[in-house]
Order: C-alpha cells, then structure tokens, then sequence
C-alpha cells in the first residue's frame, strides 16, 4: 500500500483524502487491488475496482510515468477485470485511455463533466440527514446495483452525511473548504444537500445528459475538468439522474 499510495500521489489521487482511511481501502476490501512488479524496478502500476451488483467499477488505472506503453497497464485489467460481467469506468483525457478500455469491452458513452462553485450560488428544496441504511435500496436502483457495504463503509468516514429529499438522495463530505457530492440521485435533493454546506466549494461530477448541468452552469459554478464515461452495456446507469461520486463510481 505504501507502494500504491506512492504512484497515486503523483498523480494526485489523494488530494481529497488528506488521512486514513482513504478510497484505496474501500478498494482492497471490497472490491479488486492489484500491482504491477516489474524486476529492478519494484511496483510500477496498480489498478483498482469496486462492485455493485453485477456491475464493477473500474476506479483505477494508474501507471509511473517511466514505465509506460509498456504493457503493464493491460496485465492489471487482466487481474482486476478478470470474469466480471459489465463494467463501467471514467477515462481521463490521456489518448491510450479510452482505446484499452474499448479493447476490454467497455465503449464511450457521454462525457463526465467535474463541476465546481460556490454553494452559496445554489438553492434547493429542504432534506433531512438519515441513517445509510434508508438509501440503500435507493443507490441501488440508481447505480445499477447493491453497494450496502461500501456505502456503510463511506458514511462511517469524518464529514460524510446522508441526505433524503424529494426525488431522491445524496451523500456529501466536507473536505478543507469544499463540499463533494455522490453518489446521488435526482436534482432538487442534490441542490438542496449542496445547500446545507454554506460558505464552501462544491464539487460533483456530472453526466453530460444530466439536467442539473444547464442549472449549475446558469448559477455560475464552471466546469473544472472533463473524463469520458465508458461501459460494457449503454443501458446500465441513468444518465439523467444518477450522480456518480468522483471516487466510489
């Protein structure tokens, strides 16, 4: 692990994780962690996923920059994709992303738009803070699968709360000055989570046929950075309603 936190610090994956534990936990104990050893030069790569349902989330894919294009990007998909069913991940913008993940069954679906502002700039409907267990039927049908464990395990860390709206559910958590939405479901109930955190930065990522996206931008918040959706199967997540968490898929 310390090998892994290493190469995911260079690329700044632990950004919003500033203590233990972090997402790469989440990873290694309910979901898929592997390591790319290349002799003489010890870990090189790792990648990582989560389940929910039949579903696995493709988390990671991460490789030292000196030691790309050179097969061990292939070898982990190998490992941590290996008989799983459908598959969904987020593909940065590096050109060699998308094509190896096409070649492993996933195709481009819509862009992934991380959206970032103030959330002073929002309003929405009042929601009430519940216990996990109240939405996890609810991320469920909106993801495309039962994650309970990984949720317990998310809303068990500091600064996450559960929110209950409307039309649907959000987790949030406060991180230094921001505030990170997802996963999620709905519109007015994540205006209104995002609402509850006066004074900070919210950040979520945002499908591009979600119909918050014309509303976030119309408030003044902007887009920070772009990834490509991609998956085995087109219909496996509603795009106009589910909101992903930057990390959990």
């Amino acid at each position: 692990m310390v090998a892994v936190r290493r190469i995911a610090s260079r690329f700044g994956l632990l950004t919003d994780w500033p203590a233990g534990p972090d997402y790469l936990d989440c990873e290694r104990r309910y979901g898929r962690l592997a390591v790319a050893v290349r002799d003489g030069a010890g870990p090189v790569a790792f990648g990582g996923t989560l389940h929910r349902g039949g579903i696995t989330h493709l988390g990671d894919l991460f490789v030292d920059p000196a030691h790309q294009s050179a097969g061990a990007g292939r070898a982990l998909l190998d490992e941590v994709l290996d008989g799983s069913g459908e598959r969904v991940t987020f593909a940065t913008a590096d050109p060699r992303a998308v094509p190896l993940y096409i070649r492993f069954g996933m195709i481009p679906r819509c862009p992934l738009f991380y959206v970032c502002g103030p959330t002073d700039a929002l309003a929405g409907p009042e929601t009430s803070t519940v216990d996990v267990s109240a939405v996890v039927a609810a991320d469920a049908a909106a993801s495309g699968g039962d994650r309970a464990e990984v949720l317990h395990w998310y809303a068990g860390l500091p600064g996450v709360r559960v929110h209950s709206g409307p039309d649907g559910y959000a987790f949030t958590r406060e991180v230094g000055g921001d505030v990170l939405v997802g996963p999620a479901c709905g519109t007015e109930t994540v205006l209104g989570a995002a609402a509850c955190h006066p004074g900070r930065t919210v950040r979520l990522p945002l499908f591009g046929l979600h119909p918050l996206l014309p509303r976030l931008l119309a408030a003044g918040l902007r887009i920070g950075d772009t990834d490509t959706y991609l998956a085995s199967d087109g219909d496996l997540v509603p795009l106009d309603r589910y909101v992903p968490s930057a990390d959990l898929g």
